[in-house]
């Protein structure tokens, strides 16, 4: 009788265990005797993976081949696409308008931290005068002292505002620098001989449009549409003024030179992109003529240094057109733009640039009319 009722309870504890996976568990140890048999085949199942890895695929023949082949043909057809004449001759233009301003915009950089490092703020407190309406006009006037393009400008100027200099002075002095030095005048006199008109024309019409454009900075500008500087300005004591200008330097110059190469870039896109047959659909309207030699001065992006004898070339456009040219070539172009939106924020460039391109066409046509 109790091997009997021995049996049955061990009959009924293993119904229980199969009914409960747990139950079947070392009370003593938490085991799970089927968790050890998932993990074993959990175990072999990695290893069956581990073992495929080493396989090869059955397509290694085709991936061998087009590991082999499709670089030498990815080569050879860029090789191709850039030999032909339109992309090479986008490479020399790109390449030439970075180039040629590049010495500049050494200068401007190397210039503007200079000026940030050694040059107290209370100098410019004396030089200009008080009244802001008053410091526009010595400021675009004082740009003669800049033998450089709008390149260097752009750097100098954000030094100025940066050393409390007004916003409207520093913006009429970066507008005056590049279209008024002795350099940018002697090369127009070569590039029109026997036309002081033409120099005088351009020297008028630029400082006009420099100083109309500080006092509008002055009536309607905003601080807001500004970026503030990501350097310090100005010398800090105890450190030294050679450590301040060489950071000073290399920032500006790095944060400008990306821009110049966007803005050069836009240039020789626009220099390959348009046929000459455009040009002369243009020369025949005295009006139109104006604000197409506008607009091609902007997209252009020719150095001031060297604008004057591509005007003088444009021999089919009024002397009209050709002054707009000049004087809003310097003063607004895609590489400008491209530096001033790097600078001082881009809803600053949009709204300058815009401005200054209406003032500089409508100086130029009203002071061209009765010069030329």
């Amino acid at each position: 009788m109790r091997k009997t009722e021995q049996l049955a309870t061990q009959e009924a504890v293993e119904a229980r265990a199969g009914a409960d996976p747990g139950a079947g568990a070392d009370p003593g140890t938490g085991a799970d005797p089927q968790g050890a048999g998932a993990e074993r085949d959990g175990v072999a199942r990695d290893g069956a993976a581990a073992a495929s890895v080493g396989t090869w695929p059955r397509s290694w023949p085709l991936l061998l081949l087009a590991a082999a082949v499709l670089p030498g043909v990815l080569l050879f057809a860029v090789g191709r696409w850039a030999d032909e004449p339109a992309v090479q001759a986008w490479r020399t233009v790109c390449l030439a308008v970075t180039v040629q301003a590049l010495p500049f915009l050494l200068l401007g950089t190397a210039l503007s931290g200079a000026i940030n490092a050694f040059v107290p703020a209370r100098v410019f407190n004396r030089l200009l005068p008080k009244r802001p309406a008053l410091a526009v006009p010595v400021a675009g006037a004082a740009g003669v002292v800049l033998p450089g393009c709008e390149c260097a400008s752009v750097p100098v100027a954000n030094s100025l505002i940066g050393r409390g200099v007004t916003p409207a002075a520093a913006f009429a002095f970066l507008l005056s620098a590049p279209a008024v030095n002795p350099i940018v005048l002697t090369a127009t006199a070569v590039a029109f001989p026997g036309s002081p008109e033409m120099v005088l024309a351009r020297l008028l019409a630029s400082l006009v449009t420099a100083v109309a454009m500080g006092w509008l900075w002055l009536a309607l500008g905003r601080t807001e549409w500004l970026r503030p500087a990501v350097r310090h300005t100005g010398h800090h004591p105890g450190h030294s003024r050679w450590s301040e200008f060489r950071r000073g330097f290399q920032h500006d110059f790095l944060h400008a030179g990306g821009f110049l190469v966007v803005g050069a870039m836009a240039a020789a896109t626009f220099n390959v992109a348009v046929p000459p047959s455009v040009l002369e659909t243009f020369s025949g309207s005295p009006w139109l003529s104006v604000l197409f030699l506008a607009a091609l001065a902007i997209l252009l992006a020719v150095c001031s240094e060297a604008d004057a004898f591509v005007a003088a070339s444009l021999t089919g456009f009024s002397p009209v057109a050709r002054l707009t040219f000049m004087v809003v070539g310097p003063m607004v172009d895609v590489k400008l733009i491209a530096l001033q939106a790097g600078t001082f924020g881009r809803a600053f460039a949009i709204r300058f640039s815009a401005a200054t391109t209406v003032v500089a066409i409508v100086s130029s046509a009203l002071i061209g009319a009765v010069l030329l």
